[in-house]
């Protein structure tokens, strides 16, 4: 829990918060450090984007795998990844996979220290400077953004860990060491406090500063919106079943006014869902009026071509297969009509199996005989070949798609990987978006109802709530031109769909991982997995393909067993072992 990079270091990245920002090794500052960096704007706020670059995003974390194969939305197409362990049991407090601990205690101690030695100052030496009040407003906002990423450093370390130890101060390092686990309760109770005093302090929009605006406003940084999204999202983890586990009705309660308020805040600030689903992260989605108006906060990240790179089919140059979607996740795409592929009326073609199908499909999912990415058309193969013996497809090509598809959600379909034509293009992770409040608010109202006894408890509304679980649920799908859910729906076939729809519309976002962990329950379904075998039929002529068939293939991961502790990550041993054991592990480790 230590910093890590040195503050003169830090001052000196650059202040875009379209940018990574490479680690330095650390070195606790001096006075020469501290009287360098509170010298200049722009010293301080790269000070700033370091914090920022401590925020989680999951492009690929190990090495090109995402936490979603982990779970039953990809599989990754190299054997023998660290992301196996996450269900082949290979982690354990020896092998803790301790990314966020770390950058989250990074990120904290940095937070702390800009509150405890660079708030108030006032940069005489620019007092002169046409944009000094400019400047200054930003800079005085700093505290406010540092008090947002402090508090959400804190709700990535509850949800994975639940009880952690609660740093306001930065300590020497035995007094730090010597810190001790605080409740779950707690850490949420802190991160709920924080967010609530600084909502109406922190900038708004940052398109909207009036005569404070600089040359170009800087969106990426956290407002308003990001605060009530983060107290938002907290209170519906602190409701659930991994932290409630008496179902306390007050918490449901909670959880709900704080998704309302969000909800809103964003309408009467004329925030609305993109009308295009993939526009959310196509390549100019921080300028996007439309993608803009609907992500509430993005992890930016610097322009490159390097997710594209794990995620393009392999056999398209340096295409590597990565993160493949299952069987699982594409069979919970709904038809057009609003019917499950298993319901009766669907329409459903188990040979035609992609026709007619939710349009989010086809904007998150590639899949055999279709073009992906668009500079396929320069290849020799100008459709994807996933069938079994295709160009794209196993036993063919080594490392190629292990389930039948490739990922779109994410990827530049126009970036260019061939050698000497290589194109590089912005990516942003969504955090906070306002689809995601809509099946938050939904959720909490649903639970919050029938834990008072309601049979159709997505159906419920009275004076504080006026729209229903049942409404705000069908908003993504109502984007997707998808019918709404039906009126009258029972409490158990609602929490299945909107299970289902959650997982649609947030696929490959991040929420998969945790939110089976936080229900406690589905996590088996990360153990047992599906793929499909695409077998070609050929006609007279022996090269012809006339047809396919498609057959689902189930596999099972490790032993197959989901074990509970799972739930929570393990506490590194190290940081045991430093602490002198006052730290505590976490059950079943």
């Amino acid at each position: 829990m230590k910093i890590r990079q040195s503050i003169f270091g830090a001052a000196m990245v650059s202040l875009s918060l379209l940018s990574c920002g490479d680690k330095m090794d650390y070195h606790e500052y001096t006075a020469f450090d501290h009287s360098y960096i509170d010298r200049n704007f722009e010293y301080v706020g790269g000070f700033m984007t370091t914090i920022y670059n401590d925020l989680d995003a999951d492009f690929g974390n190990f090495s090109g795998a995402m936490l979603s194969s982990a779970t039953d939305e990809s599989e990754f197409s190299t054997s023998g990844n660290a992301i196996e362990d996450f269900y082949n049991g290979a982690w354990s407090p020896a092998n803790p996979r301790p990314t966020i601990w770390k950058n989250a205690w990074e990120g904290i101690t940095y937070c702390n220290e800009f509150l405890d030695n660079w708030t108030g100052l006032d940069f005489p030496e620019f007092a002169m400077n046409k944009d000094y009040e400019k400047k200054l407003y930003q800079y005085n906002n700093y505290k406010y953004e540092c008090r947002w990423a402090r508090a959400y450093f804190y709700f990535t370390l509850v949800r994975q860990y639940g009880a952690v130890p609660l740093k306001t101060h930065n300590l020497t390092g035995a007094e730090e060491a010597a810190l001790p686990r605080v409740s779950s309760d707690s850490i949420f109770a802190f991160i709920d406090a924080e967010c609530e005093d600084i909502q109406d302090s922190i900038i708004k929009d940052y398109t909207d500063l009036g005569d404070m605006a600089l040359a170009s406003p800087e969106t990426g940084r956290a407002n308003k919106y990001a605060v009530m999204a983060l107290r938002a999202q907290a209170a519906l983890y602190h409701a659930s079943p991994l932290f409630n586990p008496t179902n306390d009705v007050k918490r449901w309660y909670k959880a709900a006014k704080a998704c309302q308020a969000l909800i809103d805040s964003c309408q009467a600030a004329g925030k609305t869902l993109a009308k295009t689903y993939s526009n959310l992260w196509a390549t100019d989605f921080y300028s996007n009026s439309e993608a803009y108006g609907e992500i509430l906060f993005a992890r930016r990240v610097g322009a490159s071509r390097t997710f594209e790179s794990y995620n393009f089919p392999v056999g398209y140059s340096s295409g590597q297969g990565g993160n493949c979607p299952t069987q699982d996740l594409v069979d919970a795409y709904c038809m057009t009509n609003g019917k499950s592929i298993n319901e009766q009326g669907s329409g459903y073609d188990a040979q035609n199996p992609y026709a007619n199908r939710d349009p989010r499909f086809n904007m998150t999912i590639a899949h055999n005989g279709e073009v992906w990415p668009n500079d396929l058309v320069n290849t020799t193969h100008t459709t994807l070949e996933t069938y079994v013996g295709g160009f794209h497809g196993r036993p063919t090509t080594s490392y190629a798609t292990p389930t039948g598809y490739y990922l779109k959600k994410y990827c530049n379909p126009s970036q260019i990987l061939r050698t000497g034509y290589q194109t590089t293009s912005a990516h942003g992770w969504l955090t906070f978006r306002l689809g995601a409040a809509y099946l938050d608010y939904a959720e909490a109202l649903f639970q919050y109802f029938k834990a008072q006894g309601k049979e159709n408890a997505a159906d419920e509304t009275n004076e504080e709530f006026k729209h229903s679980a049942r409404e705000m649920a069908s908003k993504t799908r109502q984007r997707a031109g998808i019918p709404s859910f039906n009126i009258g729906i029972s409490n158990d076939e609602f929490w299945e769909s909107y299970k289902n729809e959650r997982r649609v519309e947030l696929a490959f976002e991040g929420h998969r991982f945790y939110d089976v962990r936080r229900w406690k329950e589905d996590g088996e379904k990360f153990m047992n997995i599906h793929r499909m075998e695409i077998i070609p039929v050929y006609a007279e002529d022996g090269t012809t393909i006339s047809s396919y068939t498609y057959t689902t293939v189930s596999y099972t991961r490790g032993n197959g067993k989901w074990l509970d502790k799972w739930n929570l990550f393990p506490i590194p041993q190290t940081e045991i072992m430093k602490s002198g054991e006052v730290l505590s592990q976490n059950p079943g480790w």
